[in-house]
């Protein structure tokens, strides 16, 4: 665990010094991986230790940006509305998750998937509140694009680093240990005392906390937010894809996995414009496919001893 945390730690620096280079695409690129490795990490506790295939990650995104950029239009200061969406989105994971946590497998996943649809039905018709299909604007941040991009850089590195913090702190903790029970045999830890649901609503609540967090900071980032957008099923799907990439279940895992994603979607992008989902799915789907452990699980594999063969073993 040490190695590992000082290996995050060399990466967080380096992307805490990347506003030094003063280029703005890096810098553009740089807050995105350090949203997606915050996004990641929080659905590792639930998708990686539990074991639990989560598609609700959009939903708490979605929730924290409306509920962030309705309390800034109220009038309340940035960061305090930030911190506002946090505990919304925590607090409805909690009511959520003590229903839907009951359901396994791939019930669970369909009702999860299911919540962002029906967060998006209900942001796209109570115009009133949302500004329906046409939209939401949210206060321009003073100080100009180059003040602003360093500002939200640097709140979604801290957002980084508290998912990272307390993914060692779950990790080290009774609740991880409970979590990898479940993970292994849910009904095995039920039998032998191990508080299965309320474990597990602790997990999902604490990743949707973190969600929250960044679709408040990211509502704040581009001024703007619609249904489609705070709610993106693509993003829900993404998230997923990068701990599986990197290694679920891991403190590294959703990092490493988060980085990479961020820099094949950028090589497709640049090279596929007319095709780039296509030829993006297909090479996700080839790299889980070759790579089923995800990166940590294949450097691993490598990193063991090789039995002897059977010919070599013989007299």
């Amino acid at each position: 665990m040490k190695r590992s945390i000082s290996i995050f730690a060399v990466f967080a620096l380096a992307l805490a010094a990347v506003p030094l280079a003063g280029d703005n695409y890096l810098l553009q690129q740089a807050t995105f991986v350090a949203m997606y490795c915050a996004l990641a990490l929080s659905w590792n506790l639930i998708g990686g230790y539990a074991g639990y295939p989560s598609f609700a990650t959009a939903a708490f995104v979605g929730l924290g940006a409306y509920a962030g950029a309705l309390l800034q239009n109220a009038g309340l200061p940035m960061i305090a509305a930030w911190i506002g969406a946090t505990l919304i989105a925590a607090v409805f994971a909690a009511m959520l998750g003590y229903g839907l946590l009951r359901m396994k497998g791939h019930y669970f996943a369909v009702g999860s998937i299911s919540i962002v649809e029906v967060l998006r039905l209900l942001a796209s018709s109570w115009a009133d509140l949302t500004g329906g299909g046409e939209g939401l604007n949210v206060p321009i941040m003073p100080g100009g694009p180059e003040f602003a991009g360093r500002v939200f850089l640097y709140a979604m590195w801290a957002v980084m680093l508290l998912a990272f913090a307390s993914a060692v702190w779950v990790d080290r903790s009774r609740l991880g240990f409970g979590l990898r029970c479940i993970e292994q045999n849910e009904d095995a830890a039920d039998m032998v005392g191990v508080p299965v649901t309320r474990y597990k609503t602790a997990a999902f609540t604490l990743s949707a906390l973190f969600c929250g967090t960044v679709g408040a900071i990211s509502a704040s980032w581009v001024s703007y937010i619609a249904p489609t957008d705070a709610f993106s099923i693509l993003l829900t799907l993404k998230v997923p894809v990068m701990v599986l990439l990197g290694g679920p279940g891991s403190l590294l895992g959703p990092v490493i996995g988060a980085a990479s994603f961020v820099l094949i979607e950028q090589t497709v992008w640049s090279r596929f414009l007319d095709y780039n989902q296509a030829a993006l799915g297909i090479v996700i789907v080839l790299l889980i496919f070759f790579l089923p452990g995800g990166v940590l699980g294949r450097l691993r594999w490598r990193a063991k001893p090789q039995a002897p063969r059977a010919a070599e073993a013989r007299p």
